[in-house]
């Protein structure tokens, strides 16, 4: 797949099959988000990754959106230091976002979908993965391979016509 069509076929998938993901494609998916754009090169974030079912099944309870975790073949969980300040706060979020964005276009390469969701019960999340005091963890990639159907690319996606979005030289 090409990056074109990886955009256009990346969707957020909640219902995976029990195929395991083959180790390369864990570790490409991952390097994704290593090598993603970081403020400053700042660099601050940590992923912790699970593949054990029992684990994948408590961090599902971290989020009341985050059901789809229990299913996933593996999951990823973003963990960002405490900031500094509010200004690193949201440097290392905006980070967060795009290494995220570059782990599910990576995944959806490989024909691997991926759904995200927050964290809201921290200590919860910290207890099940060992994450140490001052750090936080943000979100969380659930990844597999699709239950329903392939990944291929959206005809028709759910999104506000471009015209309506893009504002040229002014509002």
């Amino acid at each position: 797949m090409d990056t074109w069509e990886a955009i256009l076929s990346r969707r957020n998938v909640r219902s995976f099959t029990d195929q395991a993901l083959p180790a390369e494609h864990l570790e490409r998916v991952l390097e994704a988000g290593r090598r993603s754009p970081s403020a400053n090169n700042r660099q601050k974030w940590d992923f912790v990754v699970s593949t054990d079912r029992a684990q994948l099944r408590e961090l599902a309870t971290v989020w009341t959106g985050a059901g789809h975790v229990a299913g996933s073949a593996a999951t990823i969980t973003l963990v960002l230091p405490v900031p500094e300040s509010e200004r690193t706060a949201l440097l290392d979020q905006y980070d967060l976002g795009q290494a995220t964005m570059l782990m599910m276009l990576a995944a959806a390469d490989l024909g691997i979908g991926s759904g995200h969701s927050a964290v809201g019960d921290k200590d919860a999340c910290r207890r099940i993965l060992g994450i140490p005091a001052g750090y936080d963890p943000a979100y969380l990639l659930a990844l597999g391979y699709p239950a329903d159907r392939p990944l291929s690319p959206v005809r028709q996606p759910n999104r506000r016509p471009l015209d309506e979005v893009v504002h040229r030289g002014h509002w």
